[in-house]
């Protein structure tokens, strides 16, 4: 028999993020937007391995997420009977950490009558702007970039979503993890390697900016990572030289990202241009994007770099849109470790 729903889409909605190695909880309120979030980040625990193990990433889901939940929903001054909805991460992500955000919060939707839906974590990220104050309306161009995804997107409404260019190999993010991973950097790699690249001096060395000599959106990385590794080989290794390597990789990086949205822009006639994903926290995309778009008049929208990375935040706004239009899941609990963003319904 189904769990009668009481509130659909009305009043707060808890959020829960357990796509990958980072538990991420938050209520969001249609009316007073944001009210709480909470995240833990499992980084430590992966750095002796130089990166995620599913399985502990999973386990250690287990051992957080419901302290997380009764933190958040008392720093937001609410019970779980004021709660309206609840969203969670149905994917992409790790099947295993998926499962554990998926079946706790249908477990509390179910306790509580309430209405649950399953986010698409990358509609999420998309989303993630609508977060500020000043948030942006579609139409606009997307572009997420992380360690998983590096894509353009055009956005025409919520759920409209049409993919413009993909990676064909690795994202953005992988390839800063990975360079950073061969030069010796600790784990996480993609921000020591900027923080890195800040003492690197400009001009030392200079890699290709790829697949920006012919048409087209997609993009490839995995040369510009073989690039990086025979210059570094071939190099002095000194300290300072690792910096320079860091600075030309991170400027390709950047300036390959640059040129694709600005295609997009010229592509669509969109005026408006949001970046999400982790890598939408570096210093240096976001200072070239924001000096483009006033030089060129665009506007450029990003998240707060706390709203960058993972977060509960996202979903629990991503989720509170689309329960408000009552769309919901059915009984059964599902996951979709990879699930096609151009798939979602339309949000009217």
């Amino acid at each position: 028999m189904n769990q009668p729903i009481a509130k659909a889409g009305h009043g707060p909605v808890l959020g829960v993020e357990t796509s990958c190695d980072e538990t991420g909880v938050a209520v969001f309120d249609p009316a007073r937007g944001l009210l709480a979030h909470t995240l833990y980040s499992q980084i430590r625990m992966h750095a002796d391995y130089g990166g995620v193990v599913p399985e502990l990433a999973s386990r250690d889901h287990v051992r957080k997420l419901m302290p997380l939940v009764r933190e958040t929903l008392a720093r937001a001054g609410l019970g779980v009977a004021d709660l309206g909805g609840v969203a969670y991460t149905a994917g992409p992500g790790l099947v295993g950490a998926l499962l554990v955000g998926a079946t706790a919060a249908r477990a509390l939707a179910w306790s509580l009558g309430l209405p649950a839906i399953g986010v698409h974590h990358m509609e999420g990220h998309l989303l993630a702007p609508l977060l500020e104050a000043d948030p942006p309306e579609p139409p606009f161009v997307a572009l997420l970039v992380s360690g998983g995804h590096s894509m353009l997107i055009e956005v025409a409404g919520i759920g409209r979503y049409t993919l413009l260019g993909d990676t064909l190999d690795d994202a953005a993010g992988e390839a800063f993890d990975k360079t950073a991973k061969l030069m010796g950097l600790p784990y996480p790699g993609g921000p020591a390697l900027a923080r890195l690249a800040e003492q690197g001096r400009p001009g030392v060395f200079r890699f290709a900016r790829p697949m920006t000599d012919r048409p087209g959106l997609d993009f490839s990385f995995s040369g510009l990572k073989t690039q990086v590794l025979l210059a570094w080989q071939h190099s002095d290794r000194a300290e300072q030289t690792r910096a320079d390597v860091a600075r030309a990789f991170e400027e390709a990086i950047v300036e390959t990202l640059a040129i694709k949205c600005r295609r997009a822009l010229a592509q669509t006639g969109a005026r408006r241009l949001v970046i999400a994903g982790g890598v939408g926290a570096n210093r240096r995309l976001r200072a070239e994007l924001a000096e483009a778009g006033a030089r060129e008049g665009f506007s450029v929208h990003f998240p707060r770099l706390e709203f960058c990375t993972d977060n509960g935040a996202m979903i629990a706004l991503a989720g509170a849109l689309r329960l408000a239009v009552g769309q919901h899941e059915t009984p059964e609990i599902r996951v979709r470790p990879r699930w096609d963003l151009a798939s979602l319904p339309p949000v009217a």
